[in-house]
């Protein structure tokens, strides 16, 4: 039978509105009164209802996160980042990922609505999705344009795309393959293949192909990639992230090309762990300590009702092979 405040007030010796007071941290209590109802608490195995706690006007101390994946390194950095920043702030969060499942992140956004959540986080790939619209909870996107209503994080995609083009062209690559994130929105991320374009134009022939960013590549699709760089005598490669990039690296080994002296490939997200297993790929760095703050001083300006902080573009680097 799950405990009851009354349970924790006998136990501890106390009236439920001690324990309430404890619960709530209000007004002064001893340090032993307070000690004895978090011990009842522990023995009783007593979790104070946040839903609750938000009916009765106080904060829940929630947060929702929506990600198309935490496979990607990139996400489960970024997430593990906001994760540990909100802790801090007194807050846990409730993490959903959606990946290219529209059904599934409506139901989603509806079970953080119900468990009375004070905002959401999200970097949805999935577009178009009228709840975000018509949403009432203070919700920030990272990277993705949403609704227009909903204010944007994001680095400069620009200039991402920009330096892997001038590190191609600094390599002396002439043919190259861009494998694109199949997203014809307005979102940020569109930018990173301006910028490199703008930087190889002239320099280098361009071939471009589009998949999904929100899964592993399939093996048929990867020997089609393999493929296209024999036949078009591709010298270098342009993938949407560091995933698409590392399965890449080891196709082409596999098929007798060698990486990066007949093909250098790129990629893009630059997490950690990906530095640290994959020190030989060239990447750009997207600044997760830094997204992961910002996402949360913007969100809490929206529940607070106050300005939002200054949406200017964080920079990133290229991290490129010693």
């Amino acid at each position: 039978m799950v405990a009851k405040l009354s349970d924790v007030a006998e136990l501890a010796g106390v009236s439920i509105t001690t324990v309430s007071r404890v619960i709530n941290s209000y007004g002064s209590l001893s340090q032993k009164t307070i000690d004895k109802v978090h011990a009842a608490m522990r023995e009783l195995h007593y979790q104070p209802n946040a839903m609750a706690r938000s009916l009765q006007g106080k904060s829940s101390q929630f947060i929702g996160l929506i990600f198309p994946n935490i496979q990607n390194p990139f996400f489960t950095a970024l997430a593990s980042e906001i994760e540990q920043l909100l802790f801090e702030k007194g807050y846990k969060v409730i993490i959903a990922t959606s990946a290219n499942n529209v059904e599934k992140e409506q139901q989603y956004l509806q079970m953080l609505a119900a468990n009375q959540v004070e905002g959401i986080i999200t970097s949805s790939h999935n577009l178009g999705i009228a709840s975000y619209q018509d949403n009432f909870l203070p919700i920030v996107s990272y990277d993705r344009h949403l609704a227009d209503n909903i204010p944007i994080v994001h680095e400069d995609n620009y200039r991402g795309g920009q330096l892997i083009g001038e590190y191609f062209v600094s390599q002396n690559a002439k043919n190259l393959l861009v494998l694109c994130d199949n997203d014809a929105s307005t979102s940020p991320t569109s930018k990173r293949y301006v910028g490199f374009a703008d930087a190889v134009a002239g320099k280098s022939h361009l071939l471009v192909k589009n998949f999904d960013s929100n899964t592993f590549v399939a093996p048929a699709d990867i020997a089609a990639i393999v493929e296209s760089v024999r036949t078009h005598k591709i010298d270098g490669v342009f993938a949407y992230n560091d995933m698409m990039a590392i399965q890449l690296q080891n196709a082409l080994r596999k098929a007798n090309l060698r990486v990066p002296e007949d093909v250098i490939v790129a990629g893009y997200d630059g997490s950690p762990i990906v530095q640290q297993l994959h020190p030989d790929l060239p990447t750009i760095v997207q600044p997760i300590h830094e997204a992961a703050q910002r996402l949360i001083d913007v969100l809490f300006a929206e529940i607070n009702h106050a300005a939002l902080p200054e949406l200017d573009v964080l920079p990133v680097t290229l991290h490129q092979p010693e």
